[in-house]
């Protein structure tokens, strides 16, 4: 692992920091935290490694091993760790980001909450993810294409690689950020690394001269490096690490159920007066019977097909245990616990209770984040964040109007307007019901007004 002091002992010899960033690139490439990454982001696009390279074999009687190559071999991915990711990401990040500050969320960009939640997925697949302030507007980096150079003394990110490369042909590219600017590098293949666009500024300002015309170019950085982490907890570990196994296990279990349905259960051939048979000729005698479904034997010879069940009941019952305890390991609510019955609100919301720890921890980091992102731009405000639960929504309508005469108007309203799912009406009612308040309150001076004086009739 490289460190950012590392950067600076390659000195300010281009070739010499062309060789950092190589070898930086190589070295994190080669680490277990990114292969970890590279396949939690196989396993949450449901393309499980682990069964794509499943392969049933066979051995004959001398021991060796060979592929089977034909019995039915399905391979059938779970998408539970995709499944996982986006439930916790739209539970926390679903609803956007809410500021005090009206102007806040225009000065990150318009795309902001999309962002964040882009950043929130890919740090719980990837173990972490980070955020470029650019300018105006964020872009966020997975950590299978971004190399972070740590300080050795405070852990503080302090320079950063991205890079990418489109195709095994086409050239790999590099950009190094800096708290001073950022430099692009270029190595097309079979060639050295060379640089693309020198050192520059995050903030070019083009002015003319006053005693020429001549164009001039400014250059500003920003108060701090201007790329933010987010961890996904302290030790920045994919949600995949400690799942996997019992992902593969569901998969397994999975295929081989439909592998016996295929095949139509179990089917085995006792033969008999086939002494002479070697494992080639029981090879063609399967492979015969997969392609015509035929047995042709001798006069002296019997083939008998005996049938084994598949294990139907065993293997629902082994695909239940393993969804259950997928469904605790990733701490995920599950909705058919609550949708089977019309369960109390109670009820619901305690089956939400380890999604909320999870989505607790996981919120104090996307806090330090965004925290991180509005010190870069400038801005004084603070982020929170709205989750939307399943409700019983008489209960809770119900309990709301049983306090209401405690309440003021303003919050029973917003409250009852929440459960219904209609808070956006919100301005609209209070605007109309102020208009209904005044016109009775011109009604009642009007009436007051042409009551009949004191001996009038």
């Amino acid at each position: 692992m490289k460190f950012y002091q590392d950067l600076l002992s390659a000195g300010e010899d281009e070739n010499s920091r062309m060789a950092f960033v190589l070898a930086a690139i190589n070295e994190h490439r080669g680490s277990a935290a990114y292969q970890t990454a590279v396949d939690a982001e196989l396993y949450y696009d449901g393309l499980n490694p682990a069964i794509n390279r499943y392969e049933k074999i066979l051995y004959d009687m001398q021991g060796r091993a060979h592929r089977d190559m034909y019995s039915a071999n399905h391979k059938i991915a779970s998408s539970f760790f995709g499944f996982a990711i986006d439930q916790e990401t739209s539970y926390l990040l679903g609803n956007g980001v809410t500021f005090k500050k009206e102007s806040t969320k225009k000065q990150l960009g318009n795309d902001f909450d999309q962002r964040m939640q882009e950043a929130g997925e890919n740090a719980l697949i990837g173990g972490v993810s980070f955020a470029f302030w650019n300018m105006d507007h964020v872009q966020v980096f997975k950590f299978t294409e971004f190399v972070p150079l740590y300080c050795e003394e405070t852990s503080a990110l302090k320079a950063g690689i991205r890079f990418w490369q489109l195709a095994a042909d086409k050239p790999l590219r590099a950009t190094l950020y800096e708290l001073d600017g950022y430099t692009d590098y270029l190595q097309s293949k079979g060639k050295k690394m060379s640089v693309l666009k020198p050192k520059r500024a995050y903030q070019q300002i083009v002015r003319e001269s006053e005693a020429d015309g001549a164009e001039i170019i400014d250059g500003l950085n920003y108060p701090g490096f201007p790329i933010i982490p987010l961890k996904n907890g302290r030790r920045c570990k994919s949600e995949i690490v400690g799942k996997r196994n019992t992902i593969d296990a569901l998969d397994l279990v999975d295929s081989g159920m439909i592998n016996n349905i295929d095949e139509g259960n179990l089917i085995y051939w006792v033969l008999q007066g086939c002494g002479g048979m070697d494992d080639m000729d029981d090879a063609k005698f399967i492979e015969r019977l997969k392609t015509t479904h035929v047995a042709h034997t001798n006069d002296d010879v019997r083939a008998d097909p005996h049938t084994i069940e598949a294990p139907y009941v065993a293997t629902q019952a082994a695909h239940d245990i393993l969804t259950k305890k997928l469904y605790t390991d990733f701490q995920c609510f599950d909705s058919s616990a609550v949708s089977a019955g019309n369960q109390t609100a109670t009820a619901i919301k305690a089956s939400y209770v380890p999604l909320d720890l999870k989505c607790d921890k996981f919120e104090r980091y996307v806090t330090d984040f965004i925290n991180g992102i509005l010190s870069l731009a400038g801005i004084e405000d603070e982020p929170s964040y709205t989750r939307s639960q399943i409700i019983n929504k008489q209960e809770e309508t119900q309990t709301v109007l049983l306090g209401a005469p405690y309440y003021d108007d303003e919050y029973t309203t917003k409250k009852l307007l929440t459960i219904l799912g209609d808070i956006d009406q919100y301005d609209g009612m209070m605007r109309r019901k102020a208009a209904e308040d005044i016109n009775r309150l011109d009604m009642a001076v009007d009436e007051t007004e042409e009551e009949p004086e004191d001996g009038e009739t």
